[in-house]
């Protein structure tokens, strides 16, 4: 079973009243449009959109089955309810499999749990890039091991795989930074024990000495 195709209902009726019975029926209201098409309006299943949004999230290339027609497409939005979290809307965007998409894919920081350099602090400052590429080259995952870093090299998007690979093209600078390894600064209490540590005994006043000098 393809883990990345939803199945979908195209529907006429519109408005809220529609949308809410729709929703009452564990289903999730949206719509499908593409450039140069009709805008069109569908259901699917809020389970079954769940299982296969935690697949794709809004960077993967997935399909719409229609019964006699399957779409290719990307998740663009996502609508939840503020209070409840479910999910109330849903915005695709049909793909054309020739022609090239623009469009956000998020940075998989690996083996943070396994850097060499310890103790040290991992900050990242990137968390997602931009590319350019035909849908089927969407790529499944953009990551980066980070187990070998030390102090003095930070990583950078031209330090990525993606970078190499010929049928995409990256929009994110280059030399933008996406994390960096640091050590860890002191506690109050730490910094407060090394100056108890280093501070030298015969510098420290003694209480009366003055008196007795004058």
């Amino acid at each position: 079973m393809n883990d990345k195709r939803l199945q979908a209902q195209l529907r006429e009726d519109i408005g809220t009243g529609m949308a809410k019975k729709i929703r009452r029926d564990n289903m999730v209201p949206g719509i499908v449009y593409s450039k140069g098409e009709e805008t069109r309006h569908l259901n699917v299943d809020q389970l079954e959109f769940i299982k296969v949004f935690r697949k794709v999230g809004t960077s993967s290339l997935m399909e719409l089955d229609f019964d006699n027609e399957v779409v290719p497409a990307i998740v663009k939005s996502v609508q939840r309810d503020p209070v409840k979290g479910q999910v109330i809307h849903i915005d695709f965007q049909k793909l054309d499999m020739k022609e090239k998409i623009k469009l956000t894919v998020p940075l998989t920081l690996l083996n943070k749990d396994s850097i060499a350099l310890q103790p040290s602090v991992l900050m990242q400052m990137l968390d997602s890039i931009d590319i350019e590429c035909l849908p089927g080259d969407i790529p499944e995952e953009i990551a980066i091991d980070v187990s070998a870093m030390t102090y003095e090299t930070p990583l950078y998007v031209k330090d990525l795989d993606i970078v190499n690979v010929e049928s995409v093209n990256v929009l994110t600078d280059l030399e933008s930074i996406i994390c960096t390894l640091n050590e860890p600064t002191m506690s109050g209490e730490d910094a407060e024990e090394e100056a108890e540590e280093s501070e030298d005994p015969s510098a420290v006043p003694v209480v009366g000495e003055e008196t007795r000098e004058e």
